[in-house]
């Protein structure tokens, strides 16, 4: 048996206590006015609850931990590299590596026009999941314009470094940097620059347009209005409840992105958008119902913005060189001032 004392007396402080059992009793004595102190009985009956409080505190943090890393697990898109080069379709072209936010490095292929000189050039942005291969139909119509083209990985997508995540945001400060890795190109005429992006490459393009006065055209394809739209279809497809945990997870969403869905949906910030712009659209896309086109133009401040809604799902426009080819003529128009309007610009 171990015997200890607890006694406190004018100056000093000393230990005594009897631990007969798991419960440890002191006793304090003393007499006010005396330097002693009155018999106190301490118990550890406070100690379950205590530990109890810890551990509960434990499984809270761990079980955070989870629903974290499984959400940014569910919201990562797929890294799919490169199975061709547009060297495999017959264009030349040449690898470019260009620096992004976060020191980090964007891969891309980049094709210079066929003639000599200066030329208008187009900047190809993928979707979430894609990588420069799944816009490479467009580069061949494009080259064979005239246009020099640059198709890039947006960071944690094809031969692009990884980040902690990517977002819509930085799809944008990828692509303002592939603009500003363009500009220092001898081939490329800085006066006459376009973007083009599919999904959410076409928010981010149209994001990267409304903060930028010197694009000579913007084109976007499948683009949602919101994102908080395309979350809740997300989050309904994997059976998540709106309320409480979809609204939750919509408020970390954007908590960790930095920026509220408001500022950088579609439908708001085409109304910053100065340039000539295309929203283009198929009219069976299930992803991203057409409506959202519709209503990203109708939140457009003038008639520099058109609406064409095509054949074609999100993924798939049928016909890729008859949609190709109206996508040639918009750019053409803006950026060498020739080549008729798409009789299917019109259509709503």
């Amino acid at each position: 048996m171990i015997r200890h004392k607890l006694e406190l007396t004018d100056s000093r402080l000393c230990l005594d206590a009897l631990s007969p059992s798991p419960s440890l009793e002191g006793r304090v004595r003393g007499r006010a006015g005396e330097g002693r102190c009155s018999n106190v009985t301490w118990q550890n009956q406070y100690m379950p609850s205590a530990q109890g409080f810890l551990i509960g505190l434990s499984i809270a943090v761990l079980l955070l931990w989870g629903i974290r890393r499984v959400l940014h697990r569910s919201l990562a898109p797929q890294r799919i590299p490169e199975q061709k080069s547009p060297g495999d379709v017959g264009l030349d072209y040449r690898e470019a590596r260009f620096p992004t936010a976060n020191d980090r490095t964007l891969f891309g292929w980049f094709l210079p026009a066929a003639q000599a000189g200066a030329a208008p050039t187009v900047a190809l942005l993928h979707g979430w999941g894609g990588n420069a291969e799944t816009l490479l139909p467009l580069a061949g119509p494009l080259h064979q314009a005239g246009f020099a083209v640059l198709l890039f990985d947006a960071r944690c997508h094809g031969r692009s470094d990884e980040d902690s995540f990517t977002s819509l945001p930085r799809f944008a400060e990828d692509l303002e940097h592939a603009l500003d890795w363009l500009r220092q190109q001898p081939e490329v005429d800085r006066q006459r620059l376009a973007v083009v992006g599919h999904s959410v490459g076409a928010g981010a393009a149209l994001l990267v347009a409304s903060r930028c006065d010197d694009l000579a055209a913007v084109a976007s394809i499948a683009a949602f209005s919101h994102p908080q739209n395309m979350m809740r279809r997300f989050l309904a497809a994997k059976h998540v409840p709106y309320v409480p945990f979809g609204r939750a997870i919509l408020r970390y969403v954007q908590h960790v992105i930095g920026h509220r869905f408001d500022d950088i949906a579609p439908v708001n910030t085409i109304r910053q958008v100065s340039c000539p712009t295309l929203l283009a659209h198929g009219a069976d896309d299930s992803t991203v119902p057409v409506a959202e086109a519709r209503a990203i133009h109708a939140a457009s401040s003038g008639d520099h913005v058109q609406l064409m809604v095509i054949p074609g799902s999100h993924d798939d426009y049928g016909d890729i060189e008859r949609e190709a080819q109206m996508l040639v003529g918009f750019l053409d128009m803006h950026l060498s001032g020739a080549g008729e309007r798409p009789a299917a610009q019109a259509a709503t």
